[in-house]
Order: structure tokens, then C-alpha cells, then sequence
């Protein structure tokens, strides 16, 4: 059995961590995106015309400290980095589809 004492402390919900990384802004789209495949950045300037540059990085990096996302260096001319569900993101997109079945 597992000592989940360490998430009692921090939070007042176990599945707190979970839902602070799944949610905030852009992060739900980001992940809807990120369910299709590999991603540039430049597809999510295109996908959501509303979002800056600055709210998506910072999206795109809570989401990688997470581990939900993997960010790759493609050395082939030109040079870009893709994003793409990481194991545990793949994980977790189980948990996303179920919360979006219940809200219809």
C-alpha cells in the first residue's frame, strides 16, 4: 500500500495535480491538438487565432514539466521542434475522454 500522505499535504483533492495540469489556458486544446499527433507551434498560432505566443509557451511548458508532453529538436533544414503525448500523456488522455463524455 502507498503512503499518499505527501498528497494530502499539498493538496486538498487527490486528483488535484491531475486537473491543475490538464486545465488552464490553452491547456485542453493543447492536449485535444496533441491527441492527433505530432505538433509545431506554428500549427497552434493557426489552430486557436486568439492565443499569443507567451500564454502557449507557457502552456506547452507546464505541460512538458508534467511529462504529459514531449518536446523534440527536428534537425532536418529547417530546424523546428514538435510536441507530442508522452506515455504518461497518452495515460491521461484516457482520463481526458472519459471527463469529456460526461459533460455532454
Amino acid at each position: 500500500m502507498t503512503n499518499n500522505s505527501s498528497i494530502a499535504k499539498d493538496y486538498t483533492c487527490p486528483g488535484e495535480p491531475l486537473l491543475r495540469v490538464i486545465a488552464g489556458k490553452w491547456k485542453p486544446q493543447i492536449f485535444k491538438v496533441a491527441a492527433d499527433g505530432p505538433f509545431r507551434f506554428s500549427h497552434l498560432m493557426k489552430e486557436f487565432p486568439g492565443a499569443n505566443k507567451q500564454s502557449l509557451s507557457v502552456a506547452l511548458r507546464d505541460m512538458e514539466e508534467a511529462g504529459i508532453l514531449l518536446k523534440t529538436t527536428i534537425s532536418e533544414k529547417p530546424l523546428h521542434i514538435e510536441y507530442q503525448l508522452s506515455p504518461k500523456g497518452v495515460d491521461v488522455m484516457g482520463v481526458y475522454k472519459y471527463i469529456s463524455t460526461i459533460q455532454k
